[in-house]
C-alpha cells in the first residue's frame, strides 16, 4: 500500500502537466496536421479552393469571428485592480498585556472571580500575544462605552489608515468616485461615509455606502460591492474601501461565558484599500469574489448573535456549534470557488471522486482539492486559534501557509474584517510576495457567512513600511500548544 501510494505521488506531477496543458496537447498535433496538409496541397491549390467558395461563405467566415470578438470585448466585465492598501498602525500606549487586562477585570466589581478565571484560560489558549491593543476608552476602570469615545476610536483608526493610503498612492481625495465602509456593531448618525466625506472634502457626487451588521467577513463584501460599482462608473474610476470594527461600545460587562470570548479576542484595527479599473499603477488584480450565505438555517443565523443577557448586558453570544457551522460554510464556499480557480487536473480528480462516491454509496473518502496548486499565499481570517486550525486541517495547508494568520492573531488579535489586510501585509513584509503570485483571502462572519477573494500580484511592495515595520524582524514567533486542563 505504501509503495503504491508513493508511486501515485510520483506520477501526480506528470498527470497535472498533461491535464493542465490538455489544449496544447490536442492543438499541437492538429496544427501540425493542418500545416502538413497545406504543404501537400500547395498555395495555388488552396487559393483555387478559396475562390471556388460562394462570396456569402467567405463573408461569414470573416464577419462572424470578428463580430463575436467585438461582442465579447464589449460585454466582459472590466478588470478591477488594487492600487494599494494601508493598515492602521497601533500605538504602544494602547497595548494591553494579559496581566493588565486581567488586573482591570479583577478591579472592576462587575466581573466575578469565576469570570476572570475563565477569561484567563481563554487568553492562555487564544494565540494572542502581549502587544495587542485596545482603544483608550477601554483602559479606564470601568471601561467607557459612551458615544463620544466610540466616535474617537473610529476616527483615529479610519483617518490614520486613509492618511497612510493617500500618502502611499499620491491620489487626491477629489479623485475618489466611490466610497464603501464596513463596521458591524457601531453605526452612528451621520454614518462613517459621511464622516469621511466631511473630513476629506470628497466630491458631492461620490457614491457612498456604509455596511453594518455584516460581521467579520464584511471586508470582502465591501470589495465585491466596490467592484460592482466600478463596472458602471467611468473607466479609470477609483473606489475607496475602509474596513474596521469599533470595540469601545461593545465591551461585554456581564457574566455569561459564551459572551465573554469577544472581550478576550477582539482588538482595535482597520484598513483602507484603493481599487480602480485603471491598472497603470496597480499592485494586485482582483480575480474572483465568492460569497456564501447560510443564514436560511436557524442554527447558522443564531451562532453569532447580539443579544442581552439576563441582567440586560448587551454582548455577542457565540454558539458552541460555531466551528461546525463555519466548516459547513467553508465547504460550500470552496465548492463554488474551486471551479473558478483550480487547474483542470484538480477539477478532474474532484469530479471523478464525486462520481465514485455516488456509485459506491459514499464508501470512499471524498477527494479534497489541493488549493495549493491554485494559490501561493493564504490569508485566513484571524478570528481565533480554532478557526485557523480548522482551515489548516480542511485545506491541508502547511504551517508556513497559515503563518500569516497565526502571527497576525498573535500581534494584533482579531481585528475583525481588517485582519486579512494585516495578513497580506505580513506576507509582503517578509518579502515572500512575487510578481504573478496568487492570494486567497477567506473571511467568516455572522449571518453566517463565508466569503473569499482571489488576487494576483502585479507589483510586490518595495519595502515593509506597513503595520509590521517595527516588529517583522521578531516574527514568526513560537506559539505554545494549547494547555490541557
Amino acid at each position: 500500500m505504501t509503495s503504491s501510494s508513493g508511486q501515485l505521488k510520483r506520477l501526480k506531477p506528470l498527470y497535472q502537466l498533461a491535464v493542465n496543458n490538455i489544449l496544447a496537447v490536442v492543438a499541437v498535433p492538429l496544427a501540425a496536421a493542418v500545416v502538413l496538409k497545406a504543404a501537400e496541397l500547395g498555395h495555388e491549390e488552396i487559393l483555387a479552393r478559396a475562390r471556388a467558395l460562394p462570396p456569402a461563405h467567405l463573408f461569414l467566415a470573416a464577419f462572424v469571428p470578428a463580430a463575436a470578438a467585438v461582442v465579447y470585448l464589449m460585454l466582459r466585465p472590466r478588470a478591477v485592480y488594487m492600487v494599494d492598501y494601508a493598515c492602521f498602525r497601533t500605538s504602544p500606549n494602547c497595548r494591553v498585556p494579559f496581566a493588565t487586562f486581567l488586573e482591570h477585570s479583577r478591579v472592576w466589581p462587575g466581573f466575578e472571580e469565576r469570570s476572570v478565571r475563565f477569561m484567563t484560560r481563554l487568553l492562555e489558549r487564544s494565540g494572542l500575544g502581549e502587544e495587542t491593543c485596545l482603544p483608550y476608552a477601554q483602559h479606564y476602570i470601568p471601561p467607557s462605552r459612551d458615544l463620544e469615545s466610540s466616535r474617537a476610536e473610529a476616527e483615529l483608526i479610519i483617518f490614520s489608515a486613509i492618511d497612510d493610503l493617500l500618502a502611499k498612492t499620491g491620489i487626491s481625495p477629489q479623485d475618489i468616485d466611490i466610497l464603501v465602509v464596513n463596521c458591524s456593531l457601531f453605526a452612528p448618525t451621520p454614518s462613517f461615509t459621511d464622516m469621511i466625506i466631511n473630513r476629506y472634502k470628497l466630491r458631492k457626487d461620490v457614491r457612498n455606502v456604509h455596511l453594518s451588521g455584516m460581521g467579520c467577513s464584511a471586508g470582502l463584501i465591501s470589495v465585491g460591492l466596490a467592484r460592482n460599482l466600478l463596472q458602471v462608473a467611468p473607466k479609470g474610476a477609483h473606489a475607496l474601501v475602509v474596513s474596521t470594527e469599533t470595540i469601545t461600545p461593545n465591551y461585554y460587562m456581564g457574566q455569561e461565558r459564551a459572551m465573554l470570548l469577544p472581550n478576550c479576542l477582539f482588538r482595535m484595527g482597520g484598513a483602507a484599500v484603493l481599487l480602480s479599473t485603471n491598472g497603470a499603477k496597480a499592485r494586485f488584480r482582483l480575480a474572483r469574489v465568492v460569497r456564501t450565505l447560510t443564514g436560511a438555517q436557524d442554527g447558522a443565523y443564531h451562532c453569532v448573535y447580539q443579544e442581552e443577557d439576563g441582567r440586560g448586558n448587551v454582548g455577542i453570544n457565540l454558539s458552541k456549534d460555531l466551528m461546525s457551522i463555519a466548516g459547513d460554510a467553508l465547504k460550500a464556499n470552496i465548492t463554488a470557488m474551486g471551479p473558478l480557480v483550480l487547474p483542470a487536473s484538480e477539477q478532474l480528480l474532484f469530479a471523478l471522486s464525486f462520481m465514485a462516491r455516488k456509485v459506491l454509496s459514499g464508501r470512499i473518502k471524498p477527494y479534497i482539492p489541493d488549493f495549493r496548486t491554485a494559490f501561493e499565499h493564504f490569508c485566513i481570517h484571524a478570528g481565533g486559534r480554532a478557526v485557523i486550525d480548522e482551515l489548516q486541517r480542511s485545506l491541508t495547508l502547511s504551517d508556513e501557509q497559515v503563518e500569516a494568520s497565526r502571527m497576525t492573531l498573535h500581534r494584533f488579535g482579531n481585528t475583525s474584517s481588517s485582519s486579512l489586510w494585516y495578513e497580506l501585509a505580513y506576507v509582503e513584509a517578509k518579502g515572500r510576495m512575487r510578481k504573478g503570485d496568487r492570494v486567497w483571502m477567506i473571511g467568516f462572519g455572522s449571518g453566517f457567512k463565508c466569503n473569499s477573494a482571489a488576487w494576483e500580484c502585479i507589483r510586490p511592495a518595495a519595502n515593509a513600511d506597513g503595520p509590521w515595520a517595527t516588529c517583522i524582524h521578531r516574527y514568526p514567533v513560537d506559539i505554545p500548544d494549547v494547555l490541557k486542563h
